[in-house]
C-alpha cells in the first residue's frame, strides 16, 4: 500500500532538514539536534501567502526574504514566519549535513 502523501511529504523534509519523522504523536513530525519541525500538507496554499512570499523575494537580493503573519489584536512574539525551504537551506546551509 503506497505511502499517504502527507507521510512522504515528513519524510521528504526530514530527510531535507536533517532530521528524522517521529509519527503520530500529537507533536512535531520532524525532529532533529536543533529544530521541531511540523510539516502540513495541502492540495493548495493560499493565492495570497504564495503572492506575499513572491513580494518579499523580488526586492530580496542577497537577504532572507520571509513574511510575517500577525494577527490583529494578538501579540506580535505570537507572529508567524514563513519562507521557502530553499531559502532557509540558502541561509542556513546544507543542515541535513551539518555534523550535528
Amino acid at each position: 500500500m503506497p505511502d499517504k502523501t502527507w507521510k512522504q511529504a515528513e519524510r521528504t523534509i526530514a530527510k531535507r532538514l536533517g532530521g528524522r519523522r517521529v509519527g503520530c504523536t500529537g507533536r512535531a513530525d520532524v525532529t532533529s539536534d536543533w529544530l521541531s519541525i511540523e510539516v502540513k500538507t495541502r492540495k493548495r496554499l493560499p493565492e495570497w501567502l504564495r503572492a506575499a512570499l513572491e513580494q518579499a523575494s523580488l526586492d530580496a537580493g542577497d537577504k532572507l526574504a520571509l513574511v510575517v503573519l500577525h494577527e490583529t489584536g494578538q501579540r506580535h512574539d505570537n507572529d508567524l514566519v514563513v519562507l521557502r525551504l530553499r531559502d532557509f537551506e540558502g541561509w542556513f546551509g546544507e543542515v541535513a549535513d551539518n555534523g550535528k
